[in-house]
């Protein structure tokens, strides 16, 4: 695996302020393997570093939000490990996951499906000296040519209408509430996220547009008609998007679907006007590894589910879900790819090369972390 050295010169990494830091990945190429005394011909420069993530926050193995810099402390976009040119990255700590490839298993698969998910690369940190695993150097979900391929607004004359980057999280980040309580809480309704653009430079202009748009989206779907063939969900909503979301977060079983980490954004109207479903994202309790909301079990939905704590989805992904001309999309996919993509021998294909790619670099990280 690339070993990636971090060296914050005893500086303390801290939550939501980055400082710098240098980095340096060794990596000499597919099938050779990479000693700390090698050169490190991959990066060898200046980094913004800072801890991510919210409940993981608690876990004494930390992930890391990155930014890749230049002397003057500026951003600089690299392509590191394969992937194409940028300055935002992510070091990704798997730690709940004892497996360690639960997010790049389900990347992987909506990859597969023609989706695009944050590119992936298992590594072994050294910071500070010290051993601490295995880690995922990924891509961070931001706008961009080679992530999330929407239009840039700002620009003075530019047309408003997109592109948009939204997530349904946590509130702690700018956003707006819905005008519409949850899927099954009467009581809670749903906070929507400014992505992109973001929050220090997202005009009221476009603030309002995109909060109309979306009001207006709901007002659709809570209707009685918001089925009809001629001014109802079809004109605003990707459905294809969509049926691949349900599918990719139904196999995976994964219990913050729909209501955490979602992803969502629509472009310029002329590009298309519609609202699409991604990209995927946080699968470390996943395949599984929950025992509530019967993450543990095989059977059922995660959309249909009754959830009790803050965290809701909004009522349009249930409803939606049972639309019959939905239903049938998502059943006619799920048979379709079940023979390919999503065949069970292709998936444990999957899960084996991983596996084999980790390595004794499996045996090291848990005795590094018990």
């Amino acid at each position: 695996l690339p070993i990636i050295i971090i060296d914050t010169d005893e500086k303390l990494i801290i939550n939501d302020v980055k400082i710098t830091a240098g980095m340096k990945i060794i990596y000499n190429g597919e099938n050779k393997l990479n000693y700390i005394t090698d050169p490190a011909l991959e990066y060898d420069g200046y980094i913004g570093i800072e801890i991510r993530g919210s409940s993981s926050l608690r876990f004494p193995k930390k992930s890391y939000g990155i930014e890749t810099r230049n002397i003057s402390g500026e951003n600089l976009n690299v392509s590191i490990l394969g992937m194409p040119k940028e300055n935002d990255w992510v070091l990704y700590a798997p730690y709940s996951d004892k497996t360690l490839i639960r997010n790049v298993l389900a990347y992987q698969i909506s990859n597969k499906l023609g989706r695009y998910a944050a590119r992936t690369r298992f590594c072994e940190l050294i910071l500070n000296g010290n051993y601490e695993g295995v880690y995922v150097f990924m891509e961070k979900i931001k706008q961009d040519k080679n992530r999330v391929n929407i239009s840039k607004l700002g620009e003075e004359g530019k047309d408003i209408s997109g592109g948009y980057l939204l997530q349904i999280d946590r509130t702690d980040s700018p956003g707006w509430y819905s005008d519409y309580p949850s899927a099954t809480d009467s009581n809670k309704k749903i906070f929507y996220q400014y992505i992109f653009p973001q929050n220090d430079v997202i005009t009221d202009d476009q603030k309002n547009y995109i909060e109309d748009w979306m009001k207006n989206f709901e007002n659709i779907l809570a209707s009685e008609e918001f089925n009809n063939a001629d001014f109802g969900f079809l004109k605003y909503l990707d459905v294809d998007s969509f049926v691949d979301y349900l599918l990719i977060s139904e196999l995976t079983k994964n219990v913050d679907a729909y209501r955490l980490s979602t992803f969502m954004y629509k472009d310029r109207d002329d590009i298309d006007p519609r609202l699409k479903l991604g990209p995927v994202w946080d699968f470390n309790i996943a395949f599984g590894n929950a025992d509530f909301y019967r993450g543990e079990f095989i059977d059922g939905f995660q959309v249909t589910m009754e959830i009790e704590d803050e965290y809701q989805q909004p009522f349009w992904f249930a409803k939606l879900f049972k639309d019959k001309f939905i239903f049938n999309k998502f059943s006619q996919r799920w048979n379709i790819l079940r023979k390919g993509a999503l065949a069970s021998d292709s998936i444990i294909i999957f899960i084996d090369n991983h596996i084999r790619e980790l390595g004794a670099a499996i045996n090291r990280n848990f005795n590094r972390w018990k």
